[in-house]
């Protein structure tokens, strides 16, 4: 019965150092056990998940255990939230959790997963892994998130450029872009007409430059589009693709972004006309419609113009600042106001009102020579054709008296 009980334990023992190997997980995985995927996910219907999400999924083959690690979380309950996202300073975080639960859950709510193999040698995977597990610890994983230059997308292809040696970079940086961070932007933001207006009429220049490709793969499409062209070096010394295959986890049932940046300069120069023209009609015709009409756009035109110089002067959201759009809408507005609301009784501008008044047609010529000059960078056509017909209005009106 000893004997028995003995040989039963030491089988015991074999079977559970076999298994032991196999129960390690990622973590312990020698390189060549390692899978490692891009796992896209499409636009979600909610503003914030317009722009797509994206996680790296590294997987050990003998185990089966299957690891997401994305850099996309951030904490609302963080102290001064609020006031850190108005001013720029967003902080996010890099987390992990099992890799089934995560893709169920944009599998359920509609929004497309695409995984993409890497064809990584098992040094580049070991590298990878590595690299993950430490940025994972919590004096790494927190980070100064950027819209367009360092976001929970930039961070998957960096990695990914790290553990390939500049390989991504490389090529990336070799091909242009096909948007700028403007067209980007009103493109996949279009669902939501209002929101994106506002972010067209708040991006300055630093939006409308030109983009590699590497640039642009701030996007979680972009990034799976452009990682199909990238060839890396094999260890027998041939190119090979970085995509070994891919597989549409689960098909997009939400209405998809368009494919281009909607023109908004049909739109906005349309609507420019016709307050104008309202205003015009208004002030011949309906004098308190006038002033309504006036008082109403000077407001709105001070009120951006305030924002627009809070985020040049006050945030850390650069690709706001040196907006052209300040010279369209600005806070001077908000002196023509009694003005404004005085020409319906007839009453003539000051000579100080005229000053503000031929100030405001300077700049909106400024703003029009900018455009024209070569070398311009920021395309703000569309507010350019909005804004000058309301003001060359609203001046004729404030100095028809005179």
């Amino acid at each position: 019965m000893d004997l028995l009980r003995r040989v039963t334990l030491l089988l015991a023992l074999l079977v559970l150092a076999a298994l032991a190997p196999a129960r390690a997980g990622i973590a312990e995985a020698p390189g060549a056990d390692l899978e490692v995927s891009l796992v896209t996910y499409g636009p979600g219907d909610i503003y914030w998940e317009r722009f797509g999400h994206d996680a790296i999924e590294v997987r050990d083959r003998v185990s089966g255990e299957s690891v997401n690690f994305n850099y996309g979380v951030f904490d609302f309950e963080e102290k001064n939230f609020l006031l850190n996202f108005a001013r720029g300073r967003m902080h996010y975080m890099m987390d992990a959790e099992a890799s089934g639960p995560e893709e169920a859950y944009y599998t359920e709510v509609g929004r497309s997963v695409t995984r993409q193999r890497l064809a990584l040698d098992a040094d580049q995977a070991a590298h990878l892994r590595d690299d993950l597990l430490w940025n994972l610890r919590p004096q790494n994983a927190v980070y100064d998130y950027d819209y367009y230059a360092d976001n929970c997308t930039t961070r998957v292809r960096d990695a990914f450029d790290r553990a390939l040696d500049g390989a991504v970079k490389n090529h990336l940086r070799a091909h242009a872009g096909e948007f700028t961070y403007r067209q980007q932007t009103v493109r996949l933001m279009s669902a939501q007409p209002w929101l994106m207006l506002m972010l067209d009429l708040g991006l300055g220049p630093y939006a409308d430059q030109p983009l590699t490709a590497w640039q642009e793969s701030f996007l979680p499409a972009v990034l799976q589009t452009q990682l199909r062209q990238v060839r890396i070096t094999g260890p027998d010394g041939g190119s090979r693709p970085l995509v070994q295959d891919e597989r549409v986890v689960s098909p997009n049932r939400l209405v998809p972004p368009p494919t281009s940046p909607p023109d908004l300069r049909g739109p906005l120069g349309a609507a420019g006309l016709l307050l104008a023209a309202l205003l015009l009609a208004a002030r011949l015709w309906w004098p308190l419609g006038y002033s309504l009409l006036g008082t109403l756009f000077l407001l709105l035109a001070g009120l951006v113009g305030v924002v627009l110089l809070g985020l040049w002067t006050l945030t850390t959201h650069h690709s706001a600042w040196a907006n052209a759009n300040l010279l369209l809408f600005n806070p001077l507005a908000w002196l023509l106001l009694p003005t404004q609301w005085r020409a319906r009784r007839g009453f003539a501008a000051s000579r100080f009102i005229d000053g503000l008044i031929m100030l405001q047609l300077l700049a909106l010529l400024a703003a029009l020579a900018l455009h024209l000059l070569p070398g311009t960078v920021q395309q703000n056509q569309p507010w350019l054709l909005f804004a000058l017909p309301c003001w060359l209005a609203l001046a004729w009106g404030l100095r028809r008296n005179r």
